[in-house]
């Protein structure tokens, strides 16, 4: 099944300030999850960010939270964003089947969320360039996991021309020159 942009969310994880600097390849997967918000913005598809308790852990990181308005972000404590009673609201009133999920850690809060979303009847795709843990070994083992349930692991290049559909299109050549080089 391909994505759609007028069926997808994205579904950004956990990019804490307090839990970034542990992170493996931290900069490559902030970077390569802010590439993908900025071109869902201007594809129109909906994103919204958790916090895992923002008290302890901190805001998102600077080069996430500004791409944002204050209106995306949601707290929560429960370790999946669809065990949250608020962030499942809200991910349930943007009414898209696919959800687009980016974040950390992969092992921990992305895999959880990931598997609620599905058993929720979601349509869940993990960005594997834009998630990551503290250890690449747990990354591995949650990739892993999330394919032998029905998660489908994709790279944001395929998000990207997956929303985009066709080439030839206006759309199509800002994105391009901007973000496809």
């Amino acid at each position: 099944m391909l994505m759609r942009a007028e069926t997808s969310c994205l579904l950004v994880v956990d990019f804490q300030e307090r839990l970034m600097p542990a992170i493996h390849e931290a900069d490559r997967v902030v970077a390569n999850g802010a590439w993908l918000i900025q071109i869902a913005q201007r594809l129109e598809v909906p994103v919204l960010a958790s916090e895992q308790y923002p008290k302890g852990l901190g805001a998102t990181v600077a080069a996430i939270r500004d791409l944002l308005p204050v209106e995306a972000f949601m707290e929560k404590t429960h370790f999946s964003c669809a065990a949250e009673r608020d962030c499942m609201r809200r991910i349930d009133a943007l009414g898209r089947q696919q959800i687009i999920v980016i974040g950390a850690e992969a092992h921990v809060c992305v895999l959880q969320t990931a598997l609620d979303l599905r058993m929720a009847g979601k349509d869940v795709y993990l960005v594997a360039d834009a998630v990551s843990s503290r250890s690449p070994r747990d990354v591995d083992l949650a990739l892993e996991r999330m394919r032998v349930e029905g998660v489908r692991v994709v790279s944001r290049e395929m998000v990207a021309f997956e929303w985009l559909h066709q080439s030839g299109t206006d759309r199509f050549r800002e994105i391009s020159r901007e973000f496809l080089r």
